[in-house]
């Protein structure tokens, strides 16, 4: 009998629908996502009622109390947005140069490590009234807050970036005869960055989670100290539109700074994939 030739498995068929990344699914996915929530949040307070007013006003309610005052709001979420990006570059520049320390000497990571992990355990809130007691009132107590929230993320990602380059790069480096500071510059920080920037972008939210706590207790403006300002006397609209607008600016500040991985490292979206 002759031999069948095989036959070829059948391609696969593509995909439907739009790709992750694509500029359909970036725009519309989180569009569609804001309008159910929008759409339950309306349904709960302005249908059904079964949430009151005191908690969560209706839609209608918040935009009204932005609009009525709306350069007020806006104020307050500048002196928060300069709060957040100030601490965040703050603990980024002590975070970074303490990972690379604790990086290049496995004595300090020994030595300092569990301190460190115990610093971050500490609930950054109960510390609060001593940052009062110690600065006072206004920014400084809430830049503390910021890098203690912020600090350890970025710490922990760049010692673990350095100490994990690829066996092959740094046998390579060594065929080549390259000094430590080029195996540095030119192996070791390249194949750290992702992971540094995964300690930054945890990091990101947690910055503006600081400032809005050091501004409930020792702030003089931003949009903590709005909130405690109206929840003080009931006006539950005006809290929450603060903090939609905390939520929307920790949003601007996340991505940009996933825009700024994605021009700093643009040979990671080449080489890796997520299918």
């Amino acid at each position: 009998m002759p031999v069948s030739e095989p036959v070829p498995a059948p391609a696969p068929a593509p995909r439907s629908g739009p790709r992750r990344g694509t500029g359909a699914g970036t725009v519309l996915l989180p569009s569609a996502g804001l309008l159910v929530a929008l759409g339950v949040w309306w349904l709960l307070t302005s249908v059904l009622t079964v949430i009151h007013p005191a908690l969560l006003p209706p839609p209608g309610a918040v935009l009204s109390s932005f609009t009525a005052t709306p350069a007020r709001f806006l104020e307050h979420t500048g002196d928060t947005t300069v709060e957040t990006v100030a601490g965040f570059a703050l603990s980024t520049v002590c975070g970074v140069l303490i990972g690379l320390s604790l990086a290049a000497s496995p004595l300090l990571e020994r030595m300092f490590t569990p301190l460190l992990v115990a610093v971050n355990a500490v609930p950054k809130i109960a510390l609060g009234p001593l940052l009062v007691g110690a600065l006072g009132w206004g920014q400084k107590p809430v830049l503390t807050m910021v890098f203690l929230l912020c600090f350890f993320p970025i710490v922990l990602s760049t010692a673990t970036g350095l100490t994990s380059t690829p066996v092959d790069l740094a046998e390579l480096a060594r065929s080549l005869d390259a000094s430590r500071w080029q195996t540095f510059r030119k192996v070791r920080l390249p194949a750290a960055l992702p992971q540094i920037f995964v300690g930054l972008k945890v990091a990101m939210p947690l910055a503006a989670i600081g400032a809005v706590i050091g501004e409930f207790q020792a702030g003089e403006s931003g949009l903590g100290y709005l909130i405690v300002q109206a929840s003080g006397v009931g006006d539950a609209a005006a809290a929450w539109v603060a903090i939609i607008l905390i939520g929307l600016m920790s949003i601007l500040l996340y991505f940009a700074l996933v825009l700024a991985e994605r021009f700093a490292l643009p040979w990671v979206r080449e080489t890796t994939t997520r299918d």
